[in-house]
């Protein structure tokens, strides 16, 4: 039986430094492109597909009025 933490386990990056700084950086412009992509999509499904956001507004705007504190 071996240990799970030994030494012939593959290194995994975690926060504790076992990444460069250069990889650090590469990660975060990936994330920061990802999520801006993101953002894009959501606003472009949002503008292409104005009943549903309308629905979801007049579905909310029903919850939050049916919705009381007794």
């Amino acid at each position: 039986m071996t240990e799970v933490t030994g030494e012939d386990s593959p290194r995994r990056p975690g926060p504790q430094g076992d990444i460069s700084p250069e990889q650090v950086r590469e990660h975060l412009r990936r994330r920061a492109v990802f999520l801006r992509e993101l953002a894009e999509a959501r606003e472009l499904r949002r503008r292409v597909t104005p009943h549903r956001s309308r629905r979801a507004r007049i579905h909310a705007a029903l919850r939050r009025r049916t919705f009381r504190i007794n």
